[in-house]
């Protein structure tokens, strides 16, 4: 597609995420969005094509249709990409935090080469990551060749967000549409902006994103994983068959007893409105027309067992304040049996609990990044004892 006078988004990240979640919001905001990814299939498809549609399923469902975008080979074509950094409006990603690495210094580049008088650059990273855009950030002064000391860095805005939306493994042959469930929340913690925040409708703008993220992090992300992994356990293939069973229904309800009360305690949190907001959550698992299974929620098991993510955040959290987080430990228990020929990181947490070299504690520190004093680290000890028993 030709270019147009319309602002410019560049993406990095034109999977399901990035089209059916970020990309439409940002299109739908008026944005030229430019796809940047190293997938040269699907890039090659969003090239040649004129518009997509992302499906949404649940109440109140409806379908969007996508026009406006443009799709670049990142890997094949840095030097375009540069090109468009430079003169863009917003640069946003959906990579996994995995990948921030790889795509800073492509950034970094961008603002080198972007014209000093221009509007400062909004860069937002949209993963599901406690203060993803601030280790972007770090990511890009260390590609800049002066650091932090680099006046490239006056050509930009960072601002951390927490997004929300659940978008399943794909039916064959949908090509380039997106099937979506209806509910979405992408915040934004406005202070950096200074009152002159991008107008991007559906946006849901904060003062300070800790408590959204966390809010986000350690219920719908703990809550997913946690069906997902005693799911998988009791055998169930989709999300919505697998709290269907009372066993793991118990076992997520238990789990986001523990993180609520974190959460309230840490944060001053209503404890009626986040009651309300853990239903909401629960009954978007529930939702049968949402095609998501167990395999691709709890895809990645090392990296959702690792410090600053999903269970041991909350959990050693509590533990520090001198509680056992039962059923957080439990699910940790659970991720542990994620055995998934396809996976990688599962095949790599199966290699490690049977290899007898590497002691139950030794490997209890090793996946979690906790010290071992920390007193997370004696019950998962217990729980990785357990599975390599069964």
């Amino acid at each position: 597609m030709t270019a147009s006078s319309s602002p410019v988004a560049v993406h990095f990240g034109a999977g399901n995420i990035g089209r059916g979640f970020v990309g439409l919001l940002l299109h739908e905001a008026g944005y030229e969005v430019v796809f940047a990814d190293v997938n040269a299939e699907l890039i090659d498809s969003l090239a040649a094509a004129t518009s997509y549609t992302v499906h949404e399923v649940g109440a109140g469902a409806a379908d969007h249709v996508v026009t406006r975008f443009r799709a670049l080979n990142s890997q094949a074509n840095e030097p375009v990409v540069v090109s468009e950094i430079a003169g863009a409006d917003i640069v946003t990603c959906a990579v996994g935090p995995n990948v921030l690495r790889f795509i800073a210094p492509v950034i970094a580049a961008g603002l080198e080469a972007r014209d000093a008088d221009a509007a400062p650059l909004v860069v937002m990273a949209c993963e599901n990551a406690l203060n993803a855009t601030d280790r972007l950030r770090e990511f890009i002064v260390a590609a800049l060749p002066g650091g932090e000391a680099s006046e490239a860095l006056a050509k930009v805005t960072f601002a951390n967000t927490a997004v929300d939306r659940i978008v399943p493994q794909q039916a064959e042959g949908q090509g380039l549409d997106v099937t979506v469930e209806t509910y979405f929340e992408w915040a934004i913690d406005r202070t950096p902006f200074a009152g002159a925040e991008p107008d991007i409708p559906g946006v849901h703008w904060v003062d300070g994103l800790e408590a959204s993220i966390e809010r986000k992090l350690f219920t719908v992300n703990t809550g997913h994983a946690t069906t997902a992994y005693h799911g998988f356990v009791a055998g169930a293939e989709k999300i919505s068959d697998a709290i269907a069973i009372p066993a793991v229904r118990s076992a997520v309800e238990a789990v986001l007893r523990e993180t609520s009360d974190l959460l309230i305690a840490r944060h001053e949190l209503d404890p009626a409105e986040h009651a309300a907001y853990v239903a909401a959550i629960l009954q978007r698992f529930e939702n049968v027309h949402l095609p998501d299974t167990v395999t691709r929620v709890g895809r990645q098991p090392l990296r959702k067992l690792s410090r600053d993510e999903r269970f041991v955040s909350p959990a050693a959290a509590i533990a520090e304040t001198g509680t056992e987080p039962v059923a957080l430990l439990d699910a940790m228990g659970a991720a542990l049996r994620f055995d998934v020929a396809d996976d990688e990181q599962s095949v790599e947490l199966q290699a490690l609990l049977a290899d007898a070299s590497i002691a139950d504690a030794a490997l209890a520190v090793r996946i979690t990044g906790l010290d071992e004093s920390h007193p997370l680290v004696a019950p998962f000890t217990e729980r990785i004892a357990a599975a390599r028993a069964s």
